[in-house]
């Protein structure tokens, strides 16, 4: 949910609304981070993210719940691809299907959400500078009881798939943040050498104009103005 309320409230987009009053002015714009269609988005669609979670039965605590095909099944696969015949209670077919832990897991946050709707809601109407975790979680869901589940992470170790996936997704995007970055740099030097050599340009046309007006002036005096010597005949 704290994902989900991060990744749609980086936007500046504003909602028009077409109210009228009585003085026939209509209502300002809504700011859609604030707006009641971003928290029904997000409220109606948390859950369903968990379907994206698999269960790594090689962690311990709520770690086990993550993204990405677990260190068990990876080995597996991999065994298969190499043509060793894997013999399993589980049918190759439903290897990458939802585990039931997950579908559990995925009810209980239905019944989470509905339950503390309205305290969510509070969070969402005030600041929401207050982090979700700590607001939702530890003060409301866990209120009295233990909260070390929400200080566990998972450092990875040496052939986790998802580990591994999770630290090539994180690189990939510093290094296309610092292309973008390298590639502005570019631009904008680029973009200055174009004023630069137009500016040089123009001043030259300008040099050559002035140049081309001064003699023409010079040529146009002398045609006006008679000598005033008096003509001798030889």
């Amino acid at each position: 949910m704290k994902s989900a309320f991060e990744e749609t409230g980086k936007t500046k987009e504003v909602i028009e609304t077409n109210y009228r009053f009585l003085d026939d002015k209509g209502a300002p714009p809504i700011k859609y981070v604030k707006s009641d269609i971003r928290f029904i988005e997000v409220m109606e669609n948390v859950c369903s993210r968990i379907m994206q979670y698999n269960l790594h039965k090689e962690r311990d605590g709520s770690n086990r719940f993550a993204k990405g095909m677990s260190e068990t099944f990876s080995t597996l696969h991999n065994l298969v691809n190499k043509g060793v015949k894997v013999v399993m209670d589980i049918p190759f077919e439903l290897w990458n299907e939802t585990s039931a832990e997950v579908a559990d897991l995925k009810k209980q946050c239905d019944v989470m959400v509905e339950k503390y709707e309205e305290v969510i809601e509070d969070w969402y109407k005030g600041s929401q500078e207050e982090d979700l975790t700590t607001y939702l979680c530890e003060k409301h869901v866990l209120k009295g009881q233990d909260t070390d589940c929400l200080k566990e992470t998972w450092a990875g170790r040496k052939g986790d798939t998802a580990a591994i996936a999770e630290d090539k997704k994180k690189k990939k995007g510093k290094k296309k943040k610092g292309k973008d970055s390298e590639d502005g740099q570019k631009k904008e030097k680029k973009v200055k050498k174009k004023k630069k050599e137009k500016s040089k340009l123009h001043n030259t046309k300008k040099r050559k104009t002035e140049e081309a007006g001064h003699t023409s002036d010079e040529e146009e005096i002398q045609k006006k103005v008679p000598l005033n010597q008096e003509k001798t005949e030889l």
